[in-house]
């Protein structure tokens, strides 16, 4: 139901895009989301962004990360830039505030120093 890509590995100070293509309509959800999950710790939500395009950020990726979604192909982005050794995670994308959807596997990023 959701095909996360894009992730690999980088250096620090990098960047790199992430893709998810949902095989549902995501114009029917007023919010898609990207959330990850680091080692040893709890999946969190990284941003979110409404139909209409506005978005939120957390602390931690404000000013780097940037969300989009693109309805008529069904598919959510997140570029993210000036990447850091702890955004190394699995990132998942899903509705919000409410994973309403089946989680994907992910995309794994991994930040080297």
């Amino acid at each position: 139901q959701i095909l996360e890509s894009g992730g690999g590995l980088v250096q620090a100070g990098g960047s790199l895009r992430l893709s998810c293509t949902v095989a549902r309509e995501i114009n029917r959800f007023k919010r898609m989301a990207w959330y990850r999950r680091a080692p040893g710790k709890q999946r969190e939500l990284v941003a979110d962004v409404d139909n209409d395009e506005s978005a939120n950020y957390g602390d931690s990726v404000k000013g780097r990360f940037t969300i989009s979604r693109d309805n008529a192909k069904n598919t959510l982005y997140l570029q993210m830039n000036s990447l850091k050794t702890e955004d190394t995670a699995v990132y998942y994308c899903n509705t919000s505030p409410y994973a309403f959807l089946s989680w994907g596997q992910g995309t794994q990023v991994t930040v080297s120093s």
